[in-house]
């Protein structure tokens, strides 16, 4: 190692961008990469999202349908099924409420829960969720445990 080939450590320097605008011994003077004339050559310029140079947007040109309940309360489904494979795995003893399945991330803390009637359950569970299923009720009740809506 001599003075003839010290560098600086790699990705301590950062270069700058190219310096446009700064005449034309710079090669990048006059428009400053900008081109001429037109839209995008002036100051203050801003794409709007979705301009298609005036032409009719796709977003105008498609035909809207349908209707989009924003009050629509969406819940996650967990079936009795899958209450059991987790109380054969032995993750569930006798009681499931919401902290319980975000804990064994079937549901966020957020979210509501509701208790589908899919599968079988043999074990007798406390069950304490935002909802139930008619047939999910039953079955809960008829293996001995307990439903109960929050």
């Amino acid at each position: 190692m001599n003075l003839s080939n010290l560098q600086p450590v790699q990705g301590s320097i950062h270069r700058e961008g190219k310096r446009v605008g700064r005449g034309q011994g710079s090669g990048k003077g006059g428009t400053a990469t900008r081109g001429h004339k037109g839209a995008k050559s002036r100051s203050g310029f801003s794409n709007k999202i979705g301009f298609e140079g005036g032409q009719m947007p796709l977003q105008r040109r498609v035909p809207k349908f349908g209707f989009k309940n924003f009050n629509r309360k969406e819940y996650v489904g967990i079936n009795l099924g899958r209450l059991q494979e987790l109380v054969d795995n032995g993750k569930i003893t006798d009681k499931v409420d919401l902290e319980t399945l975000v804990q064994l991330n079937l549901a966020k803390k957020t979210d509501l829960v509701k208790i589908l009637g899919g599968g079988e359950l043999k074990s007798k569970l406390k069950i304490s969720v935002h909802k139930f299923t008619a047939s999910a009720k039953a079955a809960i009740e008829a293996a001995g445990g307990e439903a109960v809506t929050l």
